[in-house]
């Protein structure tokens, strides 16, 4: 038996991904790997591995006490370029926030990325790639799923959308790198079609661009709802009452939102970013620029065999990341942690 204290605030924030994501881990584990792995959360005491899912001050403490929290594995959910394009600080207080984080990367034992695309900027920041891993995120079927066609119907008609309505679906927190400013502009120039936007400001007014987008949310077109953060069991509803998701960020990591899209069968269309290729290549639609994106709702919504060779695509990329495949990931990942750490750990905890 493993055993693994997962230290993490991840959960204390609604609509960020990091949140979904390490929720995701807990439920697999706890579901399919009670056997083989003894999981413990936010606790002081004695463990083999320490799994650090957030970067904050007192988890940081604790690397400092390797005696008492074993091995030391940093979960990277972002690196300092994605905060650049998310928060906005004074100069000062954003060197010291980007110093933070590389410090806290340096002092793991191992880290696991959630897109191998990183990887090269971690190495960049004096982290050696042999203690890097990519795992990829994933979703519970149980939570995201498909409604059968006559539960949709009814779904539609308590959003007021009218039968026969072309519905685009976008999610994640309302900030520059998201491309929000490009969502609304399409629902502009595409007044027939119905677009709904689920998100705000996780990170409040320290946002980047928090007045603009306050604005554009007060005062949205007329044919775009924006839903706020909503819980991750309304979520399952917007996905299936959808014909279309579409992110059209600047800069991504490995959205929970998209594999959420992909479990509930719905089609993908996204910005054409490389750092997408390694994971999820083959699983959506790519565009470059709002005026493609513009032309392949067109498509989709004009020609059925197109939309349905989409929403197959979207079914492969689900099987492929299934809870079953990344459970024997994360299994084998632990056990090869745990003899990493070899034995010195077994013998303190005998007392030796």
């Amino acid at each position: 038996m493993i055993k693994v204290n997962m230290f993490s605030s991840a959960d204390k924030v609604k609509g960020q991904g990091v949140g979904s994501a390490y929720l995701e881990l807990i439920r697999l584990l706890k579901e399919r790997a009670n056997d083989e792995i003894e999981i413990t959360i936010n606790k002081y005491g004695k463990t083999q591995l320490s799994h650090y899912h957030t970067i904050d001050p007192q988890f940081y403490l604790t690397t400092f006490f390797k005696k008492r929290f074993g091995r030391r594995i940093g979960y990277v959910h972002f690196v300092p370029n994605t905060l650049k394009e998310s928060i906005k600080l004074p100069k000062i207080f954003e060197k010291i926030l980007y110093r933070y984080v590389v410090s806290f990367y340096k002092r793991m034992d191992h880290l696991v990325v959630v897109n191998p695309s990183f990887i090269p900027e971690l190495v960049a920041l004096g982290i050696s790639e042999e203690k890097i891993t990519y795992i990829p995120n994933f979703v519970a079927k149980s939570t995201f799923f498909a409604y059968s066609p006559e539960k949709i119907v009814e779904l539609r008609k308590q959003h007021a959308i009218e039968d026969g309505q072309f519905v685009v679906f976008g999610a994640g927190q309302v900030q520059e790198r998201k491309g929000v400013f490009d969502f609304a502009k399409l629902a502009e120039e595409m007044p027939d079609i119905k677009f709904i936007w689920a998100g705000g400001f996780s990170f409040g007014k320290i946002t980047d661009g928090y007045e603009r987008y306050k604005k554009l949310m007060d005062h949205p077109p007329k044919n775009l709802d924006f839903v706020g953060i909503i819980d991750r069991d309304q979520m399952v509803d917007y996905y299936n009452l959808t014909d279309v998701f579409l992110l059209p960020s600047y800069n991504e990591l490995f959205p929970m939102c998209i594999l959420e899209a992909f479990s509930t069968e719905t089609p993908v269309l996204l910005r054409d970013l490389p750092l997408y290729r390694p994971v999820i290549d083959g699983y959506y639609a790519a565009c470059e620029d709002r005026e493609a994106m513009l032309r392949e709702i067109r498509n989709l919504k004009e020609n059925p065999a197109n939309y349905q060779a989409l929403k197959e695509q979207a079914i492969v990329g689900n099987n492929y990341y299934s809870e079953e495949r990344l459970n024997t990931i994360w299994i084998d990942f632990y056990q090869k942690q745990a003899l990493e750490g070899g034995n010195r750990w077994i013998e303190r905890t005998n007392g030796r």
